[in-house]
């Protein structure tokens, strides 16, 4: 399995998680009362920050477990990624017309910060998913 193709498994598993702990953080903090009065900024802040470094360390860990080259890339490798960004960035737009039309209806802040970390989350997954079925299918078709 290649080196990027291992990262893209490390962002499924730390964005899926850092996600899956906010929700259960924020949905416990609601309690009976409504869901946008829940104390969520610092959960946010937090797992958000936590998944940063949880990939930071993996990623350094499967370097040192590769040994000596095994964070190299090639042609192909960068032409993967830089597809598979591309694709994931999608969500990162319409997370980004999602609070602006929330905004725009001011609504409750919690909303419309839920809405983009939603947006980062499925970013990042659909990116990872799009670079291993490149991976799996030898890359992109080229038209």
């Amino acid at each position: 399995m290649a080196f990027e193709e291992k990262r893209a498994w490390v962002m499924i598993v730390v964005s899926v998680g850092a996600y899956m702990i906010y929700l259960a953080t924020v949905l416990g903090r609601a309690g009976d009362g409504p869901l946008a009065d829940a104390a969520y900024a610092v959960a946010l802040l937090s797992t958000i920050g936590g998944a940063i470094v949880a990939a930071i360390v993996a990623n350094i860990a499967m370097a040192i477990a590769g040994g000596d080259g095994a964070d190299r890339t090639d042609e192909r490798d960068r032409e993967i990624n830089q597809v598979s960004e591309h694709i994931g960035k999608s969500f990162v737009v319409i997370g980004a017309l999602a609070a602006m039309l929330m905004a725009i209806a001011e609504l409750h802040h919690f909303w419309i910060a839920n809405a983009v970390y939603l947006a980062f989350a499925l970013s990042s997954v659909l990116s990872s998913v799009a670079k291993i079925m490149a991976y799996r299918k030898g890359g992109f078709q080229t038209w």
